[in-house]
């Protein structure tokens, strides 16, 4: 029978010498091979002592400011898969996936307001139950059968829609040519929503939460949060920015993002808009909504996200960052999403103001590949600081007036107008009473949204062979982004061994595999009995490699049975185990950016939680496994020692390339994390059913399953009894100090 040996190593592309301080690799080498004398087995150290691993998550996180480059697709196959995935991680990461229920909108108008070329009404609809959307409406006068709508989110100006820059700043707009008129100049926001509607748009110009009418949760939680606020956490009560919220994608940029939809709901039922011309622009946190919305809902058919799309800074309000969101993407893949729709867009003298050569040429590039040249386009102004200014905003009417085929002669040229007053615009007064606002409200919203997501994935539960599909497509397709990777390609992982022992029966294998894709490096180890029977168990610790080894040093007893049963082991250090760790250090925790503001999605919206990226590793070596030209028959994973839960999630992701999974939970659950550093971390995992879904979702594996105390949990048997095979989940009731060996047990079963 094959077996795995030094010529076979040395004959692989990926065994090749390593070029280190030679004296001090002698030193580890001369070291190891005297431990390898002693009578007693222990862990060996691939790398020489005090040396890390060349791992690139070791290196700084990537934050907000990073760079964010876009890889157009080769074919518009290529792309409608990248493009399903990178949809549905913003959908998820705006709390999206699957769609919340949506109440009634009960919208109410009122407060007309008359112009000799539109008028102009105030409007509040509610988005969830009890929280509102506030805005308002223009409507064209003398306008016949169906015309354009178009949504305008207005950003961060202060006081939002109420945004008055003063007549000096006006002034100064129009010697600079940045505005023709004193109105203009005070107040673009409504210049744009104006001007838009003499155009014979039907436009709704609403508030991003925390600005203007908008204020049921205020502006500086929405904006503004900086701090842990203690009386907003906990498992009953709690509101945004908590650990609670984090576990159940609950955000403000999924809130306004879900207004900005909800507005769309409302604006294409109106019976004068053709629901088949809707435009959308904004700039700043605007433009953010606004390529956000292109990305979630196909009904936009035209946008103009101005001063935002960029390979640069990628929004710094919290408003515009959530989990998940540009993990391995960016604001131009975000914006591409639209394709190939018509998007325009423009740079300033800000963090857009390389947009013409980083950014456009590949969106032009994508648009070509899609069938659509000509279609995007930027504008780059880049004598103007950030903007939405005349002549920013007259690159936009042009943009609308040929894409809403408004039929107007080009160019269009904005004119002066009469503004609006506060208690014009303002939808609330005394016979439109504010709406509840404050902690306590928050508090509610924050159940309210849960209970609905609830509600909607308790409905998903399996119950046959289609309704699990379905379990697999949203709760499956969630989990596949919370998690982030797949097994990677059959070429994409590497083993360099460093050292090989004859241990009498077995040999064993030390190394490095590195999966160059993503820039991992592990510390791995590998135990193969002289006779092997074609069976690899993956064994998962949370010491790393060092689990296959007792107190005393000598291999466990459990381990030694595999061995003397032919089944070969793997194991490895994951990310911040074992050889990631200097002599001493404790217990690791999620890394967080460098930042004053004690916000999760400033973290896990550009860096993979520390629970995903050991999944990711295991993933690594299940892929270098299964693809050894050794060609193993089995691959079977045992989690032991709290690394239940990256076992299972591992199985999920393996797909087939795994046969069976021994896992003992410890009890373990997302819902007991009360911070977003602990190591095991994972936001979105409690909305999502926490790690009963997660087992549920290794169906139809074999599962052994231990430490979920009496019973299995009814979703686990659910999702064994739809796959056809109720009888592959076993539960184990004993003792927990003898979980391992009666996993092992059931592991050697054929």
């Amino acid at each position: 029978m094959k077996r795995l040996t030094a010529s076979h190593f040395r004959r692989s592309s990926f065994c090749k010498p390593r070029l280190r301080n030679p004296m001090l690799w002698l030193t580890a080498v001369l070291a190891i091979a005297a431990a390898s004398m002693i009578a007693r087995a222990e862990a060996p150290r691939v790398l020489p002592p005090g040396e890390k691993p060349k791992d690139k998550r070791l290196e700084p996180l990537k934050d907000l400011n990073g760079y964010f480059p876009f890889k157009p697709s080769a074919t518009p196959e290529e792309w409608a898969k990248r493009s399903e995935r990178v949809r549905r991680q913003t959908q998820v990461a705006t709390g999206l996936w699957p769609t919340p229920a949506k109440t009634p909108l009960n919208a109410v108008i009122h407060g007309k307001v008359d112009r000799p070329e539109y008028t102009v009404e105030k409007v509040y609809l509610e988005s969830y139950p009890g929280f509102y959307v506030t805005g308002n409406l223009y409507r064209p006068k003398g306008r016949n059968g169906k015309l354009p709508g178009v949504l305008c989110p207005h950003g961060h100006w202060a006081n939002g829609r109420f945004y008055d820059a003063g007549l000096p700043a006006a002034r100064q707009q129009i010697v600079g040519g940045a505005e023709r008129f004193e109105n203009c100049g005070r107040f673009p926001l409504q210049a744009r929503a104006m001007q838009l509607a003499r155009m014979g748009c039907v436009v709704f110009h609403y508030d991003m939460v925390g600005r203007a009418d908008s204020q049921q949760i205020s502006g500086d939680v929405a904006h503004g949060y900086g701090k842990p606020r203690p009386a907003m956490e906990g498992p009953e009560n709690w509101g945004f920015f908590s650990p609670q919220a984090e576990l159940r994608l609950q955000n403000i940029m999924g809130l306004q993002t879900y207004d900005s939809v909800r507005a769309l709901d409302w604006l294409c039922s109106l019976p004068e808009v053709d629901p088949a011309r809707i435009g959308v622009t904004g700039a700043s946190g605007g433009g953010t909504q606004t390529f956000l919305l292109g990305a979630v809902d196909p009904r936009p058919a035209v946008a103009f996200p101005a001063v935002m799309v960029s390979t640069a800074m990628q929004g710094g309000c919290t408003c515009e960052n959530c989990d998940y969101l540009r993990v391995d993407t960016g604001n131009i893949e975000l914006a591409a999403l639209f394709a190939p729709k018509p998007l325009g867009m423009t740079g300033a003298n800000d963090w857009t103001k390389e947009i013409a050569t980083k950014g456009l040429p590949e969106l032009q590039q994508h648009y070509k590949m899609l069938g659509a040249e000509g279609k995007v386009q930027a504008f780059p102004f880049l004598h103007f600081p950030h903007n939405y200014n005349y002549v920013s905003r007259a690159a936009m009417y042009g943009w609308f007036n040929k894409y809403l085929n408004l039929g107007l002669e080009d160019p269009v040229i904005e004119e002066d107008f009469q503004p609006l007053s506060v208690a014009e615009m303002s939808v609330w007064d005394d016979a439109h009473p504010k709406p509840a606002a404050g902690d306590d409200f928050e508090r509610g919203l924050s159940r309210r949204i849960a209970a609905d997501s609830d509600k909607q994935i308790a409905e998903l539960a399996p119950k046959d062979a289609a309704s699990l599909a379905k379990y697999r497509e949203i709760v499956g397709g969630a989990f596949d982004v919370l998690l982030g990777h797949g097994l990677p390609a059959s070429d994409a992982v590497e083993f360099e061994k460093t050292q090989e022992n004859d241990r009498g029966d077995y040999l064993e294998f030390a190394g490095l595999l590195r999966n160059a894709e993503h820039g991992q490096e592990l510390p791995a180890l590998f135990l193969q009995p002289k006779a092997w029977n074609k069976q690899v168990v993956i064994w998962v610790d949370a010491a790393g490699k060092a689990g296959l080894y007792g107190t005393d040093g000598a291999l466990k007893a459990e381990v030694n049975k595999l061995l003397a049963g032919g089944t070969a082991l793997a194991a490895c250090d994951l990310l911040y185990q074992g050889e990631f760790l200097a002599a001493g250090e404790g217990p690791v925790k999620n890394r967080k950016v460098h930042t004053d503001r004690q916000f999760a999605g400033f973290t896990y919206g550009y860096n993979h939680p520390l629970f995903a990226q050991r999944v990711h590793d295991l993933l690594s070596l299940i892929s270098f496994v299964k693809h050894n030209e050794q060609k193993p028959e089995r691959i079977d994973l045992l989690g032991l020692g709290g690394a239940g839960a990256w076992t299972a999630a591992a199985c999920v992701q393996a797909g087939d390339a795994v046969q069976k999974a021994a896992v003992d939970t410890e009890g373990f659950r997302f819902a007991k994390l009360s911070s977003f550093d602990d190591a095991d971390f994972l936001p979105g995992s409690v909305k999502y059913g926490d790690l009963p879904a997660l087992l549920a979702l290794a169906a139809p594996h074999a599962l052994w399953l231990a430490g979920e105390g009496a019973e299995t949990p009814a979703l686990v048997k659910a999702a064994y009894a739809a796959s056809g095979r109720p009888d592959d989940v076993q539960a184990y009731h004993g003792n927990p100090a003898e979980a391992a060996a009666a996993a092992v047990d059931w592991l050697l079963k054929k």
